[in-house]
């Protein structure tokens, strides 16, 4: 009984831990709109409001690894969960755009730390047989989350300060994590003995053949300095390379940009209409829940490894598909941002619907994450990556394609009083409008991209990520990954329009195909298979493979 209480609340905290990421991630969208009108934000602004977030969780993966090696992971979720606590207090209460700023930077702060925090106390909690399962299920809890926070965007539309709502609603999950994990023990690897829990039957960590190996071989915790990531000790350099080489193909696989490409292809194939344009957006936020929920269920059988290289696989095909399309198909990128100067505009979520800012993290880290930020996952957590979107140079200020503000914008053609000319879809004489096979062909790529991420990288990077590090050393590493993808995330959304400028959109793609290409070949050579094995296990293959 008491075995099965741990199982069922790791499997909350994880899932819970995913939902606020995603939330957070995607409630921005929504608030924004009445921001821009009850606080009179400019361009610049509004970007500085989405991407400090971003800040926030690239301090967090700095800072964060020490706090989870330090002083355990549980604690680290607990701090994480009262300092988003105290975040989604300030933005509810917030009175002036620098205070909004702040609540969103410690939000930021917290989710980031929350991700890594969680992946790595699941993957420690749980038997072999099912770790992927249940750090699979955070990259699930993320794209519910984004698709609850469209649906409060929508409920909260039209309310007067509705986004006060939007932000102060994140408390009830955090609420529930926090009570969820204090009824947890502490982390079996933090025991002196490692394996004393699990002979008193508290945690299923280990099955009966595991146990009688670790009592011949008696697993000693080693001390491990950050420096010791890049030195040969315990072959760790080779551990560093596998977890580096994910999150960044994670992120140059194209996944932060080929999404902001999607309110075009939803105009292209006839989602003129503002419901329908919204019903889309929720379409392809239900497709990537569904395809994380395979990869939960396919995690501990087909394996890591195999996840991973089918879908690159299908990644590449589907973004060099789109690549071909947009040669016979033209498509133009809008870079205008105009502020709203009219305070009475009326910028209900009705008028301007969402799109989807899925990661994807975005994370992770994923980064997510989310990663992701983890996923992405996290962590730079799959889902993560949507956030960086909004950065942009302040001079011109220009937005790229994928803030939710230009997305939204883009979907309906309107914000006439801000901007001369729409930038909605073209008319009928457009060279979109002569293309419905190859749009359509377009549309189902995308969606196949999507439903790909969330199998392979999605979920996969970050649950590798939580297994081939040694316990000493675990929570710095996986901080270490996780800057990088953020800080991928946001070299790539930076340069995206630059570069379509230089090579144009269908190289672009084309491009990202290759990616994929070298992201399949990698992981053939350097990712190991660690499917059924105990921590411990992977640990001792790792130590041994030179």
């Amino acid at each position: 009984g008491r075995a099965l209480l741990v199982l069922l609340l790791s499997a909350t905290v994880s899932l819970l831990g995913g939902l606020i990421f995603g939330y957070e991630l995607g409630i921005i969208s929504g608030a924004l709109l009445q921001l821009q009108t009850d606080f009179y934000l400019s361009c610049f602004k509004q970007e500085v409001l989405v991407s400090a977030v971003l800040i926030g969780a690239l301090l967090a993966s700095l800072a964060g690894g020490i706090l989870i090696d330090r002083h355990g992971r549980r604690r680290a979720i607990l701090v994480s969960n009262l300092v988003l606590l105290v975040g989604s207090l300030i933005l509810t209460l917030a009175r002036s755009f620098i205070v909004l700023v702040i609540g969103r930077m410690t939000v930021g702060f917290a989710i980031s730390v929350s991700s890594m925090a969680c992946c790595i106390y699941v993957s420690e909690m749980v038997a072999a047989h099912r770790r992927g399962l249940l750090v699979s299920l955070y990259e699930a809890g993320i794209t519910v989350g984004i698709l609850l926070s469209y649906a409060l965007n929508y409920f909260f539309a039209d309310m007067d300060e509705g986004w006060r709502y939007m932000f102060g609603l994140a408390i009830a999950p955090t609420a529930m994590q926090f009570l969820s994990i204090l009824f947890l023990p502490v982390n079996p690897v933090k025991l002196s003995s490692w394996d004393s829990d699990c002979q008193k039957g508290l945690i299923p960590l280990q099955d009966t053949e595991d146990r009688a190996a670790a009592k011949q071989e008696p697993y000693q915790e080693k001390h491990y300095s950050f420096l010791d990531l890049f030195r040969t000790r315990d072959n760790m350099r080779r551990r560093t390379l596998v977890g580096l080489g994910l999150v960044l193909f994670q992120q140059f696989t194209g996944q932060p940009n080929v999404l902001g490409y999607a309110s075009k292809i939803f105009h292209s194939v006839g989602f003129q209409s503002n419901s329908s344009a919204i019903l889309a957006s929720v379409g392809l936020g239900a497709i990537k829940v569904v395809a994380t929920l395979v990869a939960m269920a396919l995690a501990d059988k087909a394996g890591r490894r195999a996840l991973l290289m089918a879908g690159c696989v299908v990644m590449a095909i589907s973004v060099t598909t789109i690549g071909l399309t947009s040669r016979m198909a033209p498509v133009t990128m809008a870079r205008d941002c105009k502020a709203p100067t009219d305070p009475n505009a009326s910028l209900s979520l009705t008028q301007h619907p969402l799109t989807p800012l899925f990661p994807q993290s975005a994370v992770s880290p994923i980064p997510p994450a989310s990663g992701a930020l983890k996923s992405q996952a996290a962590l730079g957590f799959a889902a993560t990556s949507s956030l960086t979107k909004v950065f942009a140079s302040t001079q011109s200020k220009e937005v790229v394609p994928s803030s939710p503000l230009v997305q939204k914008r883009d979907l309906v053609g309107q914000f006439k009083k801000e901007t001369v000319e729409s930038t909605g879809p073209p008319l009928a004489g457009a060279p979109w409008a002569q293309h419905t096979v190859l749009n359509w062909i377009t549309l189902l790529s995308m969606m196949a991209f999507v439903s790909a991420f969330s199998i392979g990288f999605g979920p996969m990077t970050w649950l590798v990520l939580s297994e081939i590090y040694p316990a000493g050393i675990r929570g710095r590493a996986f901080a270490f990954c996780n800057s990088f993808n953020w800080a991928a995330n946001l070299l790539i959304s930076l340069s995206f329009l630059d570069l379509i400028d230089a090579i144009g959109f269908s190289w672009m793609f084309l491009l990202y195909g290759l990616m994929g290409v070298m992201a399949v070949i990698f992981i053939y050579i350097f990712v190991p298979e660690t499917k059924g094995q105990s921590l411990e296990e992977i640990d001792q293959q790792f130590s041994r493979k030179r």
